[in-house]
């Protein structure tokens, strides 16, 4: 299940202008049940930045702005995106961004490696991928799915494969419209307490498959509970033109 702290780690400025409350690693410790590994592995998770000891979180337009810089010198400098050096990396770039946040960006999309002393970085292309997909989502209800695979495939760097496994608790296809459309549906914007959650899926579609809704209630699963057993319990089936489908259990307001 998700875990229990993961809004409050790294708090952004509140919309009125004045601080959020601001946290360091001892405080989340403090407010928590989580031991250390677990809050440091839910922090680098949700990609959280330690700055002055305090944790933030950076805006998601300015991580890709980061992310941008990075790759447009790796396109420049033709530069495998398996092998991206820190120190020519963070030297190119030092008069466009602070060399914290270029590290940072390095971190949350890439792994450390070491040869002859000399850090570089191999890139993820599944967290690009995902993370190009929601930059080119956010700013659209729904988008035409054959447009979309188009133009995310041409966004990504070069000699990065873009796929739907990619998309999963990010995006929707919604096959009933045509043409097919697919739209912005991030699992964490979702309610956190299970019959919250079924109840909002459900009200913004009457049947769902299992591959469909199973991104968006993974993270709700019980220690050994599966997927089947919580739609069970939470939803009903039937055959809609041969295919399994769910609806709700209860009346959707």
């Amino acid at each position: 299940m998700r875990p229990p702290f993961w809004k409050m780690a790294a708090p952004r400025e509140k919309t009125d202008g004045t601080p959020a409350r601001s946290y360091t690693t001892e405080d989340l410790l403090n407010q928590i049940q989580a031991s250390c590994e677990e809050l440091m592995d839910h922090l680098k998770v949700i990609h959280a930045c330690n700055i002055k000891g305090f944790w933030r979180l950076l805006d998601f337009d300015y991580e890709m702005k980061l992310l941008s810089h990075i790759t447009q010198l790796m396109d420049s400098e033709s530069w495998s995106f398996s092998r991206v050096p820190l120190k020519v990396c963070l030297e190119e770039l030092r008069p466009l961004e602070p060399e914290q946040m270029i590290e940072h960006c390095l971190e949350c999309y890439g792994e450390r490696f070491s040869e002859d002393e000399e850090a570089f970085f191999a890139l993820d292309e599944d967290k690009i991928c995902r993370a190009t997909a929601q930059m080119l989502l956010q700013n659209a209800v729904k988008f035409n799915l054959s447009e979309f695979q188009a133009v995310w495939q041409q966004s990504v760097p070069e000699g990065m494969t873009t796929r739907p496994e990619q998309l999963r608790g990010l995006a929707l296809v919604d096959r009933s419209s045509r043409p097919e459309t697919i739209f912005l549906l991030k699992t964490e914007d979702l309610p956190e307490d299970t019959q919250e959650r079924f109840k909002t899926l459900f009200g913004m579609r009457e049947k769902w498959t299992e591959a469909d809704m199973s991104p968006y209630i993974q993270d709700l699963c019980e220690e050994k509970q599966t997927i089947g057993a919580l739609l069970t319990k939470y939803a009903r089936s039937s055959l809609q033109n041969g295919v399994k489908v769910y609806n709700s259990r209860r009346p959707v307001s």
